[in-house]
């Protein structure tokens, strides 16, 4: 096999990755577009170069031996956004998890341990490949280095190889040396020298071949004002040089050998991309890969019942429903497993619906279940008629709350949590999609009931964690019961009147035709609006709007390009709103149809109660908590949700700025606590404190800075990500959050003491016990370090509110069944309630509704609720 090596340079192509993709989150917090990008450039770079040696280099800090040559060297980069320094570990996770060797080196550049490894790769006769996002690296270019260097995004690149650095600029690989110290480098501040560019410093070197020659031969030069410059600023161009010069002699502690690539581990690539929330990337991963997880197990004595006795359903049982597919709405129940004090019990599908026993135990709420996802036991029960009652214990719910970060993806994970290894992975027994096949009865029995005995074994363990860590009332008092008011949620489902969001579907297939007769017009010519190559030729080369980003086929046209030309053109508008309302079509209209069941009329959405870190739900197939409400179209998506009754209305209740009520009750700071006693507007409250100005001289803007810096505190914003949100510079952002800071004291006193009590006890804890773990708050890693602060800061206020929202949404269901109404609580969105209530009982429900979610829980300053009501959901917005 030959020998080829792939350096690549971690800190430029992690900078290209996070400023060519949009920040992007996942569902635990932790920026993740720069990860995302390296790894879609290490995957192209593996799949395409299938090298045998691999290493990615890193800048260990920010002082290197240039420094002593010029102390501005790189003094005038901006400081590294924390969005982008928290990535890094997890860019360093990723290569570990692909068996990558990574290195950095105290006082050199990640530039330099490339340049050392190249020229020793070289010698020992390996073809060498360089990746950056820095042409810098090209003068390492050789007949066996080839520079590939990304373009604006992260898998398009360049490669660069003598003769294409000739073709270029005239140049061999080594006068780029020359170039950097004539004409300099903003980005790494190296001043060159003055009134040189490319264009002139490429011409004198194609005449006199190096700096040391151009120097040397001044006479020759042409144009007086260039041969003073050159005069004057000649020892500052051989400096120049020399700092643009990669040092290939570092003392590097690892050598080419100690670089081999044999291929990654997949399971830690996998639970990494199930971590960061790669749902694209893990499909794309080797659908045959398992992990051979059936060394561990031991053998498991159980029964495979013939005739369901009362022996065998005892008062306390674990107990068992096999689903393999996500969607539990319509996916078919495989069979069902009881453990208990008399052993273990397998009860086929077909026996099941037959045994009235069975059923009858199932539904009495003296016998005592123990289950796994009691919110899916109930809504598969409920398909088979049978109303299960008596859940008194939940694994799943159990082992979210004692470690809300675990990754959840299969009942075996949380065996696996907590040290219990006798359970498979589905994906082990039943194989993985096309490879999914069909088991034997005793194969299936099996590896059912061992879960139901994973549930039994594991039920007093972790209610004794629950109560030592004061969490078993969160779990018993919340959580449960939630549990049992979400099923009821996802049964009911919500109507969508399928006429109306066809009829929808049309109109927004005339507003695109309109669109598109509009962006015509404009262009002077019919062509493919959704084909960027052609979009590209229209935009930058008929209309000659300025080109901002070039990728491999062409022409960028991505949507943070456009946004940037809005301005030059008015088809650049037109064009945003036709993409906009094709997403709508596609995703929302088109996407809901499909999930609208014909029985009823009604999706049923599964709320995740056991996913996010801070506590919230979130919904999937659909997800509702995600129509796009800040376009006028997407608003209108809500009106096809309606009630399911005749003389039935929507209501609709939401809390006010819940998250900043919790942050003025946590903090303690006087000023916020007045301002909403006074039941002031907060944002205006806020630009009066920073900007030092009266009420009536607030102005709009004023009041959407002010805004953006309320939210931002409560999610941890730095300046950098103010001034995305705000399009000022970072500088003018960072005074913004400073005289914030000045105006509400102790809220930053509440954030210099949460992140001190996250250092001692290494987690934090919402109002009502909810905790976050967060191990890296002590991290001598900086970035991670850093992160972890923000996280320890947002977490008690985000997951606080999540906790009031869940309580009173159990308070709610208690109140009304006490009213005895018929109204029903079907979806929660975010901080908002979304009920389906007959007409007559409106007027109770303006009376209870914010009475029982302003009473939810007792802050030191009052939650406010605003409802309205309608005959869809977009009417009682």
């Amino acid at each position: 096999m030959a020998k080829k090596i792939v350096l690549i340079d971690g800190n430029s192509v992690a900078y290209r990755a996070f400023f060519a993709l949009p920040l992007l989150n996942n569902d635990k917090g932790i920026h993740t577009n720069a990860i995302y990008g390296f790894a879609m450039m290490l995957d192209k770079i593996l799949t395409d170069e299938k090298p045998s040696h691999v290493l990615v280099a890193f800048d260990a800090g920010k002082t290197t031996f240039r420094h002593e040559t010029f102390e501005e060297y790189k003094g005038g980069r901006q400081k590294t956004p924390p969005e982008l320094s928290e990535q890094f570990p997890y860019i360093r996770k990723l290569l570990d998890a692909h068996g990558i060797r990574h290195y950095e080196l105290e006082n050199y550049e990640a530039d330099d341990i490339i340049g050392t490894l190249s020229k020793q790769a070289e010698e020992q006769g390996f073809e060498v490949k360089i990746v950056s996002g820095d042409r810098d690296l090209t003068q390492l270019a050789t007949d066996k280095t080839t520079v590939l260097v990304t373009r604006k995004g992260v898998t398009d690149m360049e490669e660069y190889t003598p003769e294409h650095i000739q073709e270029k600029y005239g140049l061999s690989p080594m006068q780029i040396i020359d170039m950097k110290g004539l004409m300099g480098d903003a980005s790494d501040n190296i001043p060159g020298v003055p009134g040189v560019g490319e264009k002139t410093a490429i011409k004198l070197l194609k005449e006199f071949e190096s700096v040391e020659k151009v120097l040397d031969s001044i006479d020759q030069v042409r144009g007086k004002k260039l041969k003073e410059n050159l005069t004057t600023y000649k020892e500052q161009a051989i400096m120049s040089k020399k700092l643009a010069t990669i040092f290939r002699e570092a003392p590097i502690e690892v050598g080419v050998d100690e670089t081999s690539f044999t291929g990654p581990d997949h399971e830690q690539v996998v639970n990494l991309y199930k971590e960061l929330g790669f749902q694209s990337l893990l499909e794309k991963l080797n659908d045959s890969f398992t992990v051979d997880e059936e060394e561990t197990l031991t053998d498991i004595q159980y029964e495979m019942v013939e005739n369901v006795t009362a022996d065998l359903l005892k008062q306390d049982s674990a107990f068992y429903v096999e689903i393999i597919e996500d969607n539990y709405h319509y996916a078919p129940i495989l069979g069902f497993a009881i453990s208990n004090e008399a052993g273990n019990f397998y009860i086929p599908v077909d026996m099941a619906k037959e045994s009235a026993e069975f059923q009858s135990w199932l539904e009495d709420e003296t016998k005592r279940k123990h289950v796994f996802d009691g919110k899916r036991t109930i809504v598969a029960l409920k398909k088979l008629g049978i109303e299960i009652q008596g859940i008194e214990f939940d694994l799943l719910l159990a082992s979210y709350l004692l470690n809300p970060s675990s990754n959840i993806a299969d009942f075996s994970d949380v065996a696996k949590a907590h040290n219990y290894n006798q359970v498979q992975s589905d994906d082990a027994v039943y194989g993985k999609g096309a490879k999914r096949q069909v088991l034997t009865d005793e194969e299936r029995a099996e590896h059912v009931v061992r879960k139901a005995k994973a549930i039994y074994d594991l039920k007093d363990t972790l209610i004794d964690e629950l109560k030592k860590n004061d969490q078993y009332k969160l779990f018993i008092d919340l959580e449960m019961p939630l549990s049992i008011i979400l099923a009821k949620m996802e049964s009911v489902g919500i109507r969508v009147d399928k006429e109306r969001l066809e009829i929808m579907g049309n109109e927004f297939k005339e507003q695109l035709q309109e669109i598109e007769e509009q962006i015509y017009a404009l262009a002077g010519e019919k062509f493919n609006i959704n084909s960027p190559k052609q979009l590209g030729v229209i935009l930058f080369e008929k209309l000659g709007l300025p080109v901002i980003k070039k990728t491999k086929t062409g022409y960028s046209t991505s949507a943070d390009v456009l946004e940037k030309l809005e301005s030059k053109h008015e088809i650049v508008a037109l064009i945003l709103h036709y993409r906009q309302l094709g997403k709508l079509q596609s995703t929302y209209i088109e996407g809901l149809l499909k999930m609208i069941n014909p029985e009823d009329s009604k999706v049923h959405t599964r709320f995740q109660q056991a996913l996010t870190q801070t506590g919230r739900l979130s919904s999937t197939d659909p997800n509702l908590q995600n129509i796009p409400i800040r376009l006028e179209e997407g608003r209108k998506i809500r009106q096809a949700f309606v009630p399911s009754e005749e003389d039935w209305v929507i209501f609709a209740a939401d809390y006010s700025q819940i998250e900043l009520r919790v942050l003025a009750h946590i903090s303690g700071d006087e000023r916020l606590i007045d301002a909403f006693k006074h039941d002031m507007d907060i944002h205006t409250k806020t630009a009066m404190d920073v900007f030092h100005v009266e009420k009536d001289e607030v102005t709009s803007n004023m009041r959407r800075q002010a805004k953006a810096v309320n939210f931002g505190i409560v999610y941890g914003i730095s300046d950098y990500g103010l001034s995305q949100s705000l399009k000022i510079t970072r500088k003018e952002a960072g005074e913004f959050i400073e005289r914030y800071f000045q105006s509400y004291p102790q809220v930053k006193q509440y954030m210099d003491d949460i992140v001190q009590e996250a250092k001692l006890k290494g987690y934090v804890t919402t109002l009502l016990n909810r905790r976050r773990y967060i191990p890296e708050i002590t991290s001598r890693n900086f970035n991670l370090r850093s992160f972890a602060e923000r996280t320890a800061m947002n977490t008690p206020i985000q997951g606080s509110a999540a906790d009031i929202i869940k309580k009173a949404m159990i308070d709610m269901a208690e109140r009304l069944e006490k009213e005895g109404l018929q109204a029903r609580l079907l979806l929660q969105v975010h901080d908002e309630l979304i009920f389906e209530a007959p007409k007559d009982e409106i007027e109770k429900l303006i009376e209870i509704v914010p009475e029982v979610m302003e009473n939810a829980v007792e802050l030191d300053v009052p939650l406010k609720v605003d409802y309205s009501y309608g005959p869809t959901w977009f009417d009682a917005k």
